[in-house]
């Protein structure tokens, strides 16, 4: 129980040493390359907090448990936004967003979820042929990020900064050590987490809903708190939308082209109504607005609540 206990507490320490430099890698990121730090959040530090994610979905698929993939995705864009968001915009609305980058990465995602719900009612299935395509859709999503990066010029508060913090290349190879750090930060903290409260007692259905579900999030959850601690809360959010992303593109499209995903009523009945609900509320008044309320968080955490609730019962 002390090796158990002592694992928890260096995955712990793992995971915020990682989230901390991460950060501070993508800020001076944004700062050379010129870029607005919610596009280096959406792009680079997206893929980093998302591995989880596509591991956990891609190793599924291959040991024929594809139907993990589904929950897994919708349910972390729904732990994504309306929890992690959700906390983060409370506690410190995100201010003076850009816009364009926002509003193209947006018209993506919910175009292909609302794909996806479609193709759920009536075939109950993401098949190989629909893997393929969001596949396809994730090197046009990772070419337009390319291209369009010259056009998305940092804004006056990164731009007029400067430092010695080295090299472009060093910031990139801090940035993945960073990565995988919280990578196996969060294995060590939910895998030795569960065995702490199943030694103590804690129901297993307890332990499903919580060290579980977060799992896969923790990198998420970790870089948008240290993001707004730091004062730039830009990349925590740009994070967000891009993890969301990468979520529908990969981690549904890897499963489904190896094998095909079939999936259970409740996923087109009520995760993905939900995970595209939870979005729009989150980023329909950031688009007209350029900055977050309050409110959107409040409401964004009580609509995590009372998932939480029907998913328990």
């Amino acid at each position: 129980m002390l090796v158990t206990v002592a694992l928890f507490v260096v995955g712990l320490i793992l995971i915020c040493l990682g989230g901390d430099r991460l950060v501070d890698a993508a800020v001076v990121i944004a700062r050379k390359i010129g870029i607005p730090q919610i596009v280096v959040g959406a792009t680079i530090v997206s893929l980093g907090t998302t591995l989880p994610e596509i591991l956990v979905s891609t190793t599924a698929a291959f040991d024929g448990s594809a139907a993990i993939a589904a929950g897994n995705a919708f349910g972390s864009i729904i732990c994504n936004t309306a929890l992690i968001a959700g906390l983060t915009q409370t506690i410190r609305p995100t201010k003076k967003v850009e816009t364009k980058p926002l509003l193209w990465r947006s018209a993506i995602f919910f175009g292909v979820i609302i794909v996806l719900e479609i193709v759920g009612v009536l075939r109950g299935e993401f098949g190989r042929l629909a893997g393929f395509l969001l596949l396809a859709m994730f090197v046009v999503y990772a070419v337009l990020n390319i291209v369009r990066a010259g056009a998305e010029g940092g804004d006056e508060e990164e731009s007029d900064k400067d430092g010695n913090e080295g090299s472009l290349l060093k910031q990139f190879i801090i940035l993945a050590v960073c990565a995988g750090l919280l990578y196996v930060g969060a294995n060590l903290l939910v895998d030795n987490g569960i065995l702490i409260a199943e030694a103590i007692g804690v129901p297993q259905r307890v332990i499903a809903v919580t060290f579980i579900a977060l799992g896969t999030s923790l990198p998420e959850l970790v870089t948008s708190i240290v993001s707004m601690i730091k004062g730039f809360s830009n990349v925590g959010f740009g994070n967000i939308l891009g993890a969301n992303i990468l979520n529908i593109l990969a981690v549904i499209g890897i499963p489904a082209a190896v094998v095909g995903i079939p999936l259970e009523a409740s996923t087109y009945r009520m995760d993905i109504p939900l995970a595209t609900l939870v979005m729009a509320i989150l980023i329909v008044p950031i688009l007209f607005r350029r900055k977050a309320s309050r409110l959107q968080g409040i409401a964004l955490l009580a609509i995590y609540a009372a998932y939480c609730v029907v998913s328990f019962l």
